[in-house]
């Protein structure tokens, strides 16, 4: 392999400053600034209260139905300022334009958290209470200064969000968790399950997504170490993603799944839809969740053996949570090579005991050893995600699984991050190889890679 020059670390560097918020404005009955105090506050919410209220009993019932609409957003606004100009002209300026911003967002949007929705540097909101919102940036949790008026004022934003999307929350069915139109996940859970209050989580899609170059670039990897998969990857080495939650698998997934050859035939199995491939030949599947009658369901164990009946090439599941791990297995060890798929788990080690405990979910008896013996064979790499306490996302380890030794599955690293500092905030450390070749080079060298033997030099720095 060829050497690389040292990529230099440098997280991210996460902005303090909130996003721009819906503020507060205006008066109801005078012209003056009504911002600095509670009451005057108080005054506001009624005012953008009944301009909501008249609004939504003015407009033509289409234009709410399809308020999302960038034509149908002009059309609220243009008679929210006509109605604020007929029946409250005292209210002008700034406090003007951000009352029509709030109902605006309210009709149109999602109501207060409409301008961290907005945000392309926001990844995630998180709802916990009407006077508790925050949000990710970064990779890095800050507490927002937007605010919901009650809990009810979060069940209308709630049943607005969910509603086009066919799925309702209520007491007798108090989770619901779907997929947003432009491929956020969105989870609801209310009272009596959550006491406190309605708890709305928005984890946003990424439409801009990351390439291997943009993960090289800000330090998750080296570009060596993107070589050495790339090779597994084409070379149909099977490969698991493994990492907490917010690591990047499903980034990093993307970005390996660009090196799969074009001309193979690749089917994804999902839940929900998250993977993004750039290849033509590609067949998305994603499993369903019972419908309101609790009938319908189908699981990712059911897409995975209708799966195997499509002359895959390659089978990606986005993310393994349940039995349908004994089928990936069962796939990867009858000619199935090359899958990739990402899993919950804090360390190889851990990756592994979780397969294991997958399997068990299928319900068959099979004996542990054999279980065990079945994941030595199948499974080749696990590459390890963090989050560290920067934001930052890094491969710590990977990692190969060297086959058994009595009853154990044995593994081995061969690179991994060492961390030298976590000081003030800022983490610092450097990517080595660990002196282990692994077993599996002939058959790299068999696809037509040079596997050179100091790439694999016990304590030297990647680049």
């Amino acid at each position: 392999m060829n050497q690389w020059r040292r990529t230099e670390f440098n997280g991210p560097r996460p902005s303090l400053t909130p996003p721009p918020m819906s503020g507060r404005g205006g008066a109801e009955g005078r012209g003056e600034d009504l911002t600095g105090s509670e009451e005057q506050g108080s005054r506001l919410d009624a005012v953008q209260l009944w301009l909501h209220q008249r609004l939504v009993r003015q407009l033509d019932p289409a234009v709410i139905t399809d308020a999302a609409g960038r034509k149908s957003r002009e059309l609220i606004e243009a008679a929210a300022r006509a109605l604020l100009a007929a029946e409250a002209p005292h209210i002008t300026g700034e406090a003007k334009e951000e009352l029509v911003t709030q109902v605006v967002d309210e009709i149109a949007g999602y109501g207060p958290i409409d301008p961290l929705v907005r945000d392309p540097s926001v990844s995630e909101i998180m709802v916990n209470a009407p006077d508790l919102v925050y949000y990710e940036r970064d990779g890095k949790l800050y507490e927002s200064p937007l605010r919901f008026r009650d809990a009810d004022h979060i069940m209308r934003v709630v049943e607005r969000i969910i509603a086009p999307l066919g799925r309702r929350v209520d007491e007798a069915s108090p989770m619901v968790d779907a997929r947003l139109p432009d491929g956020s996940r969105v989870n609801v859970i209310i009272p009596p399950l959550a006491p406190d209050s309605p708890v709305l989580t928005i984890r946003k899609f990424r439409t801009d997504r990351y390439d291997i170059r943009d993960l090289v670039r800000i330090g998750t990897l080296t570009q060596e170490m993107v070589e050495f998969l790339r090779a597994c990857v084409v070379a149909k080495i099977n490969v698991v993603i493994s990492g907490g939650t917010g690591s990047g698998k499903t980034t990093l997934l993307n970005a390996l799944s660009a090196f799969i050859p074009p001309g193979e035939r690749i089917v994804t199995i999902e839940d929900p839809l998250e993977l993004k491939l750039q290849q033509r030949h590609v067949v998305r599947l994603e499993a369903r969740p019972p419908g309101i009658e609790g009938r319908g369901e189908v699981t990712q164990r059911d897409l995975f053996r209708n799966a195997l009946r499509m002359r895959p090439d390659r089978i990606i599941v986005g993310e393994v949570r349940g039995a349908e791990a004994f089928d990936m297995l069962q796939a990867m060890n009858t000619g199935h090579e090359g899958s990739l798929t990402t899993l919950h788990a804090n360390s190889p080690r851990d990756a592994l005991a979780r397969v294991e405990n997958m399997v068990l979910l299928a319900g068959f008896d099979i004996p542990v050893t054999a279980i065990r013996e079945q994941i030595a064979s199948a499974l080749h790499v696990i590459v390890q995600l963090a989050r560290l306490p920067d934001g930052s996302r890094k491969v710590t380890h990977v990692t190969e699984v060297a086959g058994m030794e009595g009853h154990t599955v044995t593994t081995q690293d061969i690179y991994r991050f060492v961390l030298t500092s976590a000081v003030g905030g800022g983490v610092h450390g450097y990517f080595e190889a660990t002196g282990v070749r692994p077993r599996f080079t002939d058959r790299l060298q068999a696809f037509g890679f040079e596997v050179q033997h100091d790439s694999f030099l016990m304590g030297r720095r990647l680049s």
